[in-house]
């Protein structure tokens, strides 16, 4: 069993933080998003990953996440010169997966439920497809399915006008060999691209055996901001303790789940969790309230956050009034002149300047 995992595109609706670095990549409770996944499916017992990666961040995925190791897992990367679709990459991927059957899994999503329950019914089953489900509100904006009631895939559309159910398709799916042969005899959508339903979809047309789970615990697409500080927050309130490797000064106070990194330095603090600190942080005279995730060599001086997430090496000075539900990118400068507005709400992409006037 082989796995492989979809880490390019291009992140348009993080943008301005994805001009500069991979949507994948983007922190929630201090880990890249990418590195849960890796993590889950090691969890299932699949240790051989291929990533898909783009001509625009590719190296910085390389870099970051290495051959595997870290992770006990063997990494092969897997350039997709455009983004043709999810159907494509697994074409291109044809010559690392082989024969073998394989999960596929959207680098970008979050799911609570552990993979290996899954994995054990697709093969016990047999099934040429399993796909994961999950009920959402707004279904015209995903692939959705038509099941019947054992579970089997009668149809799939891709983002209908009219949905047909409001069960979307979870970015994870398991596939046997047979896939390759229903990409084969698909065409490109309408926006150019070969999707991954129309593949399924093909699968079902010549009898194959695809059926479906619906998922009970949450799951989370983090490509926009205000789902990503979701995720934060869940990651948060879920693996987050305490645990204080850094310097905290006699005025400084430490309440709930707090983790303080090493070298980092808190000075005239409050600090109420669940909070994820990095390594070799300032602090001083901060609040840092609840869902707040700051990552490594972070300056805060004369500023009340919460609920945000905050990349490496960013600054926020003198900005003293509340800063909520916010993600700020790597190595950004925030500070305010004299005069104070009333409310603050940002995203800031990496190497941004701004002065409050």
């Amino acid at each position: 069993m082989k796995a492989l995992i979809l880490s390019g595109g291009k992140g348009t609706r993080l943008r301005p933080l994805t001009y500069t670095g991979a949507k994948q990549l983007v922190p929630v409770a201090n880990k890249p998003i990418l590195w849960y996944g890796i993590e889950g499916i090691v969890a299932a017992g699949i240790t051989d990953i291929g990533i898909i990666i783009s001509p625009e961040t590719g190296e910085e995925v390389k870099s970051l996440t290495g051959n595997g190791d870290r992770f006990g897992a063997k990494i092969t990367y897997i350039l997709q010169d455009t983004p043709a679709g999810l159907a494509h990459a697994v074409k291109i991927a044809q010559p690392f997966l082989g024969d073998s059957p394989f999960i596929m899994y959207l680098g970008d999503n979050l799911i609570q439920n552990p993979l290996l329950p899954f994995l054990e019914q697709f093969k016990q089953q047999q099934l040429d497809s399993l796909i994961l489900l999950r009920p959402v509100e707004n279904p015209t904006a995903f692939g959705v399915a038509v099941v019947g009631d054992r579970g089997q895939v009668l149809k799939l559309v891709e983002k209908p006008k009219d949905p047909p159910s409001n069960l979307a398709l979870v970015g994870v799916y398991f596939f046997d060999r047979t896939i390759h042969e229903a990409i084969a005899n698909i065409q490109p959508s309408p926006r150019g691209e070969l999707e991954i339903t129309d593949a399924i979809q093909q699968l079902i047309n010549t009898d194959k055996k695809v059926e479906s789970c619906i998922l009970d615990g949450w799951w989370l697409d983090t490509g926009k901001k205000d789902d990503l500080l979701s995720a934060n927050q869940i990651i948060l309130d879920e693996r987050s303790t305490c645990k204080i490797e850094g310097n905290i000064d006699g005025d400084s106070k430490i309440i709930g789940r707090v983790k303080i990194g090493s070298g980092s330095q808190l000075v005239n603090c409050s600090v109420r969790g669940p909070v994820m600190i990095g390594d070799n942080c300032h602090l001083e005279n901060c609040f840092i309230g609840p869902y707040t995730s700051i990552a490594d060599r972070v300056t805060l001086i004369d500023a009340e956050i919460e609920h945000s997430v905050i990349l490496s090496e960013a600054t926020i000075e003198n900005v003293n009034h509340r800063i909520v539900d916010t993600l700020i990118g790597r190595r950004a400068k925030l500070t305010t002149a004299p005069q104070r507005p009333k409310a603050l709400r940002f995203m800031l992409g990496d190497d941004s300047q701004v002065e409050l006037a």
